[in-house]
């Protein structure tokens, strides 16, 4: 209970205080068509071009031993759970600067702030109660992920940093932190979460967002393989 309690709390501190965090949305171009040159057999056409996004082609994973396979999937199946709640909080980022925006005074905008807390609350309380403590740490790590913010410190610009405190040392009860950053580079799990994501991309299964940070994938998979380990190994 406990858990579920922080897990809620959490969750809407974070939902709340994406509006509080300044957002930089980049410009969108409207055409793209692009004219330029096109080399077809050696001959150079100028004229009309479009430009399609790059196609990342998977090998098909092949799993060390049946643990190893199990693993992958039940890390599949959280993921997928939790990823859509971590692009949600990120697209509110933008959503909420932009209304908090127009409001001038401070007393306006907790006010704001407390009406989307209790819609918030009602919309997303009875799935965030249902989260485990796994599928908590995997939220935590995606939503840094899309925001480039700690949980941790996410709380405390909104909340408090006695608040902030508070729930990372009942969190450190159930064996998380809300300080971890997602770091695939350096953490075989969080590499095989991001495995999954391009997956689950790729195929059509999740709906893609840019992460806050700079992800090379391709680097980061021949990274791995130098170091005898895919998503399909067995963690060591």
């Amino acid at each position: 209970m406990i858990l579920q309690t922080m897990l809620r709390c959490f969750c809407l501190s974070f939902m709340l205080s994406v509006g509080f965090v300044k957002a930089q949305v980049p410009e969108v171009e409207n055409d793209s068509i692009d004219y330029g040159f096109v080399i077809v057999e050696g001959d150079t056409l100028y004229g009309p071009t479009i430009n399609l996004d790059p196609i990342t082609l998977f090998p098909k994973l092949k799993y060390d031993s049946e643990a190893a396979r199990r693993r992958y999937l039940t890390l599949k199946r959280k993921t997928y759970k939790v990823y859509p709640y971590a692009k949600l909080a990120s697209e509110n980022l933008t959503k909420l600067n932009y209304r908090l925006s127009q409001l001038k005074r401070k007393s306006q905008q907790k006010k704001y702030a407390k009406t989307i807390e209790k819609y918030l609350e009602g919309e997303f309380k009875e799935e965030l109660q249902k989260f485990t403590i796994t599928e908590g740490q995997i939220l935590i790590t995606l939503i840094h992920r899309q925001t480039g913010i700690t949980a941790y410190d996410l709380i405390k610009s909104l909340r408090s940093g006695w608040k902030a405190y508070w729930y990372n040392n009942t969190a450190k009860l159930f064996n998380m932190s809300l300080k971890v950053k997602y770091d695939p580079a350096n953490n075989f799990e969080h590499y095989c979460v991001e495995d999954i994501l391009q997956r689950a991309f790729e195929n059509g299964d999740l709906e893609a967002q840019d992460p806050a940070m700079k992800i090379d994938f391709l680097k980061l998979r021949s990274q791995w393989i130098k170091k005898g380990l895919n998503p399909g190994s067995t963690k060591q």
